[in-house]
């Protein structure tokens, strides 16, 4: 097994020598896929901005593609290529599912618009922190008050409006909760009209390209009312789920993969930051959670690309997680931050294996590693079933883990 140890995780530290095996392992691959084995953790955001920083500046990446929401992450690239907007708003708005409450981000983003335009953000996420597609309908509008003004007023007067279910302070930690409970309340028909509104706004915009005019604004309203109707669909699912007698489909997957072929038109080569579950090679599984297996968006790059995909995998050996749990007091959302202590990974995990290396932080090539009893991964607190050297090319290795510097609203 080629393991190699690694120096540091600080991101400002730009001798390269010890990622220089990655150079291997990347070769001339398109998309090199960077996840995370749970969310909000420090080591992991450094990890990927250390990775994101050595791919741009030795081996000519040019964009960063997050699981973060698409229309939202246009205004971030707007002001990471050098454009107007105040950085904590973005972070806040821009940035989805809280991801970007935390210094970790704020300088990644700093970095970014460093690079005077060099690089591209993009969110390849469905909008609304998966709760809703409202963003992503706002996001047409300047493009339709432009060039069908007429069009504009029938959404504004009979699609948006269906969105007045939503609760409308959204600062709560957890907003998104009773944002899914409140849809999964709604009427039959008033979720069939919403579906079939949003579905006449993205089949209107798209046969409306060439009068519109092709150019990049018209492209750009073109994909978000797309990733509209994937995050209808998304939540159609959801709240079919408790009737439905098929197995569930990874719509969410899906439109992050379809959103990442709209990316790969434009850029010639993508870091995705994503969860392992997301970008690994086979389906997600992780019963007693999710129980049918899901098509992941690592199953679709992989079809796509064949070799030109990388993906790059991360383990830990222990440490302190970053969660939440829901206050019965206060607006609805309200929720509590917590850490929880994880002990040493289960014997039958890769992330065990890759702790006998003897190195407390080791970059391993699993296109050179020896077959191996692990059959599971650990995914957060729990473990979850995988082949790790069927869906990762390689897999970073860190022996302890801290919760991010969350700003003090997350």
């Amino acid at each position: 097994m080629g393991t190699y140890p690694l120096r540091t995780l600080d991101p400002d530290d730009e001798d390269f020598s010890d990622l220089e095996p990655l150079r291997d392992i990347v070769g001339d691959a398109r998309v090199v896929a960077i996840g995370e084995s749970a969310h909000k953790v420090h080591e992991f955001f450094q990890l990927r901005h250390r990775l994101t920083r050595f791919l741009v500046r030795e081996l000519g990446f040019s964009a960063v593609a997050l699981e973060s929401g698409f229309p939202e992450g246009l205004a971030v690239d707007d002001w990471v290529r050098g454009g107007p907007g105040d950085l904590g708003t973005l972070l806040r708005d821009g940035v989805t599912y809280r991801f970007g409450q935390c210094d970790e981000a704020r300088g990644q983003l700093e970095w970014m618009r460093s690079l005077n335009g060099r690089v591209h953000f993009y969110g390849m996420d469905v909008p609304g922190s998966s709760a809703t597609p409202e963003p992503a309908i706002e996001a047409c509008m300047p493009l339709l008050d432009w060039v069908d003004a007429g069009y504009a007023k029938v959404v504004r007067e009979q699609l948006l409006p269906l969105f007045d279910y939503l609760p409308p302070d959204r600062s709560t930690l957890l907003w998104v909760v009773p944002a899914l409970h409140a849809y999964m309340a709604l009427d039959i028909a008033r979720r069939r009209e919403i579906t079939a509104r949003i579905a006449a706004l993205s089949d209107r915009l798209s046969a409306m390209r060439i009068v519109y005019g092709a150019d990049d604004q018209v492209d750009k309203a073109i994909r978000c009312a797309a990733t509209a109707r994937h995050t209808d669909g998304f939540l159609n699912a959801m709240a079919d789920g408790s009737t439905r007698t098929y197995p569930g489909a990874n719509i969410r997957d899906a439109a992050m993969a379809e959103n990442m072929d709209w990316i790969l038109d434009r850029e010639q080569r993508v870091i995705v930051g994503a969860h392992n579950g997301h970008i690994q090679r086979e389906p997600l599984w992780a019963p007693p959670v999710i129980n049918d297996k899901l098509t992941t968006l690592g199953e679709h790059l992989a079809a796509k690309l064949g070799p030109d995909l990388v993906v790059i995998g991360s383990a830990f050996g222990g440490g302190a997680l970053p969660t939440h749990r829901l206050l019965p007091d206060g607006p609805p959302g309200n929720a509590e931050p917590y850490t929880i202590e994880v002990a040493r990974p289960e014997p039958e995990t890769i992330d065990a294996v890759l702790s006998t290396a003897g190195f407390p932080l080791h970059l391993t090539d699993l296109r050179k590693a020896a077959p191996t009893t692990a059959a599971k991964m650990m995914n957060g607190a729990q473990s979850q079933p995988i082949d790790a050297v069927t869906s990762f090319d390689a897999m970073v290795y860190i022996e302890t883990v801290t919760p991010w510097h969350a700003f003090a609203s997350a």
